[in-house]
């Protein structure tokens, strides 16, 4: 039975910062802004959150649907490291601004930016076993909590949602089913120990992202028969906190795989791993749902004239990892082209330094757990007029005393 993605679509906010700017403006040595290999971070309006991101990059995807095809949806998932409640899930909200189904399970998955893939394969397993025809909804939605200025972390932290329809008719991509391969251990690299605060040490988040890569594509290699790093797979996506740690990655894994030149392993990344990385740079982590923004990527910038293996690498800081693969198709990039995503993310507002600077005090007028607050559109007003308004994008409104989150349609 063929069991994977029908649908992806991503959103990546109104707005962005050029990262060498943010490195200009904060005196961070431009040396590391090349190990970085970022061009732009999203960044977030105080109307946008992670329930505006997941609403906005899905309703496309529901827009193009039929109503029969649409209450088949009876499962759910959103993934965040970005909750606004410590019990009620994101999910409730979604679904409600989706206008799903009543008829169908919502809840919510937590494991830092392994979420996306633990809910993908969840859902893929429930409509596999279901004896209906249904489909799934999973949404990976984060947003930064801190900007931490004047750090290095900053340059990398960005804002969105990717949202995948889950069925029997894997038009984007359909899994090799079966074939994973599951590293993890306890490790504490990054956390979000209170509401607004990110911290971590990022030699040892990286060292752990390296480790998990090497021991989950062994795992792979022991669950499946003849595979070969370099012959197995015609692309490799992997979660990709920034591109520079990719490139890291992928040439460690190679050299301890087999002997190659340093020519050989730069031809190989920007062959295989190249096209997986064009959104990235340009919106930086959101954490949950960056390796499935690395793969709209991959669809929509390969050359895919037949069927292609993608080989997935999906890491989760604490930590949990997972590298698995799939098969695209010519018609995978018909089927994401529709959604024109590489024009969501040309059609955003660039930031002056100070446009920046006075939104990160904005959004920190809306942290967690606030309450019996308005949203005042007009200290934003440049950038929501132009980007948000008349556009049908969702946009938080207020919050109430009793903390329920009112939204609007733009």
């Amino acid at each position: 039975m063929e069991i994977g993605i029908e649908a992806i679509n991503i959103f990546a906010g109104r707005a962005f910062m050029d990262v060498r700017d943010i490195f200009k403006n904060r005196d961070l040595e431009l040396e590391r802004f090349q190990n970085l290999m970022m061009e732009k971070k999203s960044v977030g309006l105080p109307c946008e959150d992670p329930v505006t991101n997941a609403v906005n990059a899905a309703k496309p995807i529901i827009d193009n649907m039929t109503e029969a095809d649409k209450k088949s949806i009876d499962l759910l998932i959103t993934c965040s490291e970005s909750g606004v409640d410590f019990g009620k899930s994101l999910s409730t909200y979604v679904h409600d601004y989706l206008g799903l189904s009543r008829n169908c399970r919502v809840f919510e998955v937590k494991q830092a930016c392994y979420a996306g893939t633990a809910a993908l394969h969840m859902a893929c397993a429930y409509v596999r076993a279901n004896a209906f025809n249904s489909r799934a909804l999973v949404i990976a939605t984060d947003i930064a909590r801190a900007a931490a200025k004047h750090t290095y972390a900053e340059p990398s932290q960005g804002v969105g949602a990717v949202a995948m329809l889950i069925s029997r008719n894997p038009e984007v991509m359909e899994l090799d089913y079966g074939a994973n391969g599951y590293y993890s251990y306890e490790v504490m690299d990054t956390c979000r120990p209170l509401p607004e605060i990110e911290t971590g040490d990022p030699d040892l988040s990286l060292l752990s992202y390296l480790d998990c890569l090497e021991n989950s594509f062994k795992a792979y290699c022991d669950r499946v028969d003849g595979v070969d790093f370099r012959e197995s797979f015609d692309y490799l996506t992997f979660h990709t906190p920034f591109a520079g740690m990719v490139k890291g990655a992928h040439r460690k894994l190679i050299r301890s795989l087999m002997k190659v030149s340093a020519d050989e392993i730069e031809t190989d990344f920007q062959k295989r791993v190249g096209p997986s990385l064009k959104y990235c740079v340009q919106v930086g982590n959101v954490y949950s749902a960056t390796l499935y923004l690395a793969l709209a990527s991959m669809i929509d910038n390969a050359q895919i004239d037949n069927a292609k293996r993608i080989g997935l690498f999906s890491y989760g800081s604490g930590c949990c990892s997972e590298f698995y693969s799939g098969i695209v198709t010519p018609a995978s990039k018909a089927k994401t082209a529709k959604m024109d995503m590489a024009r969501h993310l040309s059609d955003r507002h660039a930031l002056s330094i100070e446009e920046y600077d006075r939104l990160l005090d904005l959004n920190m007028e809306w942290t967690f757990g606030v309450r019996d607050k308005e949203m005042n559109f007009n200290a934003f007003s440049k950038i929501y007029e132009r980007y948000m308004e008349g556009r049908k994008l969702l946009a938080l409104k207020r919050i109430g005393k009793d903390w329920h989150r009112e939204y609007i349609w733009t």
